[in-house]
């Protein structure tokens, strides 16, 4: 079987489970009694984790040359982690086993980024259409999660985490096993100015979808929409993404990486301002989850393509894995405890108020990295 096949096969299981997992483990939690601040503690757990996890098993990776069997791994830490989740008692029993599945299935996205760049040798535009198998997955998930939810309690989630934990578990087996990168020796790295500036813009655009991660599903509800269609609204971002993966290999010959990442920030700025004012509003609500299509899809695009370029043949499973923690670690955990104490203020708007002004931060960064010549 291509390698092509088999790395789509993966995006595509992972995301199925991880789109279930981030658009209703909120709701999950809501339901076993969880506050606001205590939902928002726990979703910033994983992001806290991938602080230092992914950095770590990252290293390893790169002097072992093991990155299949350590996306195994995650994949099977996060079926066994679920399997125990319902007989968890309280926050802290619910927390420490979150906490468990992140830190050993940290590193698993990122390192397979880092086997699909080694295998398209040079031509990164190819990544898009491997990538959106993830999306769709992501689609199936939210959609059917949403129908799911219409007819049963969300105390149904845990098994069905489970199955798809160990369905992204069987993809991992099938991935290529071929050693990737040259290990070197040292663990740590001296960073160009310009991967700095790339890792501080990620930090920023994750901190900024903090809000809508840990309480776009609750906001929605409490404006009234049903679990149905919050799953359409997420889809309709998810599908907008799709089409950017698609079109990825002429994004690319037409447009700088840095070009990209400004007007990604530019366009959560708007985004997130739209999401926290204007939710009533059934068509701006439609057209604010359309610009997931930059906000995360050309954004995560541009950054993946950009660190290649930015780090050695020999560091590509610790750059990608440093973005991870950096990005989606600290600026994910910084984002969902912001969301948190911005919501329980003020409510939606300051919250997504607070995600715009992060994004807003973004572009600055971003523009540094266009004029550097990125």
């Amino acid at each position: 079987m291509p390698a092509s096949v088999r790395l789509a096969a993966f995006y595509f299981a992972f995301f199925v489970y991880a789109g279930l997992s981030l658009a209703y483990l909120p709701a999950y939690l809501a339901a076993r009694g969880l506050g606001a601040a205590e939902i928002a503690w726990v979703l910033a757990l994983p992001q806290m984790v991938r602080v230092f996890a992914p950095a770590l098993w990252g290293w390893i990776a790169d002097r072992t040359g093991a990155q299949r069997a350590i996306v195994v791994l995650g994949c099977g830490a996060n079926a066994v982690c679920f399997s125990l989740v319902p007989f968890a008692n309280g926050v802290a029993g619910l927390a420490a086993l979150v906490a468990a599945a992140s830190f050993l299935s940290a590193a698993a996205l990122p390192l397979v980024e880092a086997i699909t760049l080694g295998a398209l040798a040079g031509r990164p535009g190819r990544y898009g259409p491997i990538r959106l198998w993830g999306s769709l997955g992501f689609i199936a998930a939210v959609l059917a999660g949403g129908e799911w939810l219409d007819r049963h309690p969300a105390t149904t989630l845990p098994p069905a985490l489970v199955l798809l934990g160990l369905a992204s578990l069987v993809a991992a087996l099938a991935l290529p096993g071929r050693r990737v990168n040259v290990a070197t020796p040292s663990f740590a790295f001296v960073l160009p100015r310009e991967a700095r500036w790339l890792l501080a813009c990620g930090f920023c655009m994750a901190l900024a979808h903090g809000t809508l991660y840990a309480f776009l599903t609750l906001h929605l509800q409490r404006a009234g929409y049903s679990n149905s269609l919050i799953g359409i609204f997420w889809t309709v971002g998810v599908v907008a993404e799709v089409l950017v993966f698609v079109a990825l290999p002429a994004l690319f010959r037409h447009a700088s990486l840095g070009a990209i990442l400004v007007a990604s920030c530019l366009l959560g700025v708007v985004r997130f301002l739209l999401i926290g004012w204007a939710a009533d509003w059934i068509w701006l609500l439609a057209a604010a989850q359309l610009m997931h299509a930059a906000t995360f899809g050309a954004f995560h695009a541009a950054s993946v393509a950009a660190i290649h370029r930015l780090f050695p043949a020999g560091g590509q499973a610790r750059g990608q894995t440093l973005f991870s923690s950096v990005a989606y670690g600290a600026g994910g955990a910084a984002g969902a405890l912001s969301a948190g104490w911005a919501w329980e203020l003020g409510g939606a708007g300051p919250a997504f108020s607070l995600s715009a002004l992060a994004a807003l931060a973004g572009v600055f960064l971003a523009y540094r990295l266009k004029r550097a010549g990125l």
